[in-house]
């Protein structure tokens, strides 16, 4: 069984997330021991956020697929059409739970890594229309987890960042280079404790 005592960083968008996601992994170094799963609730973008996001990263970009193991200094992207689950170290994918309307994949991913994650979850919910994640953000922090919502102003959509402020459960409220300074702060934190 894999180590589980490394943090794992939630990343939760939708619209408008693409830009979010750069100009914090651009602000992200490669060996801080983390690993970052991106859970983006658009259905046609995942072959390209891979694409994409690998420029402004020395992490290695990684498109989830079955029984993968979970591993730190990695950045892990969720496929089109599916929900994701966690179970023993290995990411586990489902068909989508809500194929109409929005989805909710931000909540149910958010909810399997509290039940089934040992390790410290840091959840970042960025631009994107919708709520999705917002429903889980209360039981991350009951389980220790950190909670952080981009500031509304700095996203191109803020829906998603705001339904994240509204339900009272978030730690801060940050621009995406911020964000990446509290995500490498925490990090060394955890570090000096293993």
């Amino acid at each position: 069984m894999p180590d589980k005592a490394f943090p794992v960083v939630c990343i939760g968008g939708s619209a408008g997330g693409f830009d979010a996601y750069i100009r914090l992994l651009k602000n992200l170094p490669s060996d801080m021991g983390v690993a970052i799963v991106i859970v983006n609730h658009l259905n046609a973008m995942a072959a390209k956020l891979c694409e994409v996001l690998q420029i402004y990263t020395e992490m290695p970009v990684v498109l989830i697929t079955e029984k993968l193991n979970i591993k730190p200094n990695r950045i892990f992207i969720i496929p089109e059409k599916r929900d994701l689950h966690i179970l023993n170290g290995e990411f586990h994918l489902k068909p989508i739970s809500k194929p109409w309307g929005w989805p909710d994949v931000i909540t149910v991913f958010m909810r399997s890594m509290v039940k089934n994650w040992d390790g410290k979850l840091i959840a970042v919910i960025v631009s994107g229309y919708d709520g999705d994640g917002a429903d889980a953000l209360c039981s991350i922090k009951k389980a220790g987890g950190i909670t952080i919502a981009q500031r509304p102003e700095t996203a191109n959509q803020p829906d998603m960042p705001e339904s994240a402020i509204a339900s009272g459960c978030i730690d801060f409220i940050l621009a995406p280079e911020e964000i990446a300074l509290e995500i490498v702060r925490i990090a060394d934190r955890e570090n000096v404790r293993q």
